[in-house]
């Protein structure tokens, strides 16, 4: 297949790129600095500087839609949530203008979102089927999805990854912990009794891999483990790994202080499984937290 990436120099997007190109399928990304594209993505890899540059009589087989700013790396200014929004919803409706205009129309679309999409709801399990919830970071996943709806009047197979805490150990969430933890400073987020709904990075590219795949697939998938875990356990598992201790709480008041609203990211979650996904027959290589980190930090 001839598969188009949109935030495809991201880790996620760059692990994408090479799982695909591995099993022999033609990668073009979306890329505003198309100079680090071989480097980051592969050097078989196409690059388009941006969309303006997809013209209609050049045929894709399928989209994966993961472009957006990083949520939590900055303050939530009234510009910078322009700025979230814009990047994420903004440029999926002109993707979808794009695919409007394409002679032959690509055969799915997956598009980004994540458990976020579900709000704050402390003790409720989520499945796909859940309604959003009414926070900033549920109206940001809300309409980023809604901008990729009207792929399906389309005839475009639509599936929405629903993306929890993808674990890699050389970016994202985990790597921001390690080096605490090895230290033997890692603590507990305020109660500790928070969800973190999480998934190994293999398992992330796997499901997606199977999504593009599967024609009968289509709708939200909570992109999670089975099995999930409060900040409390995470904790603990982690520094177990790592052989190191775990003794420290970092004060909900304290991280409201440091980062804002932001602090809503961390110190409150989600219990989500993927319900779509074991429906349509998927089996995780790692649904148990302890497996992960094992595998991930080679312990």
């Amino acid at each position: 297949m001839h598969i188009l990436i949109t935030g495809g120099t991201g880790l996620i997007g760059r692990r994408l790129c090479a799982a695909l190109t591995a099993r022999g399928d033609q990668v073009t990304v979306v890329s505003r600095r198309p100079h680090m594209v071989a480097s980051l993505c592969g050097a078989d890899v196409r690059v388009l500087t941006s969309l303006d540059d997809w013209q209609p009589d050049q045929h894709v087989d399928a989209i994966i839609n993961l472009a957006g700013e990083p949520i939590i790396d900055k303050a939530w200014s009234a510009r910078r949530k322009q700025v979230l929004l814009d990047s994420r919803v903004g440029l999926t409706h002109k993707l979808i203008e794009k695919i409007r205009q394409a002679q032959i129309k690509p055969r799915v679309l997956l598009s980004g979102s994540a458990i976020g999409y579900y709000g704050i709801h402390p003790e409720e399990i989520n499945y796909e089927d859940a309604a959003a919830g009414d926070d900033f970071s549920a109206m940001l996943c809300k309409q980023w999805e809604e901008a990729a709806a009207p792929a399906k009047e389309l005839g475009v197979r639509l599936g929405y990854l629903r993306t929890g805490l993808v674990l890699d150990e050389a970016g994202g969430v985990l790597k921001k912990m390690l080096l605490p933890f090895q230290w033997g400073l890692g603590s507990r987020l305020g109660n500790g009794k928070q969800w973190m709904s999480w998934i190994h990075r293999q398992d992330y590219q796997r499901a997606v891999l199977r999504l593009l795949d599967d024609e009968q697939a289509h709708g939200a998938f909570n992109l999670t483990a089975p099995m999930v875990v409060t900040n409390a356990e995470f904790t603990q598992i982690l520094a177990h790994t790592l052989h190191r201790p775990a003794l420290f709480t970092t004060p909900a008041f304290v991280l409201n202080l440091v980062l804002g609203e932001r602090a809503d990211l961390l110190l409150t979650g989600q219990k989500v499984l993927p319900k779509a996904l074991l429906a349509r027959g998927f089996q995780f290589e790692f649904p148990d937290l302890s497996a992960a980190l094992a595998n991930l930090l080679k312990r």
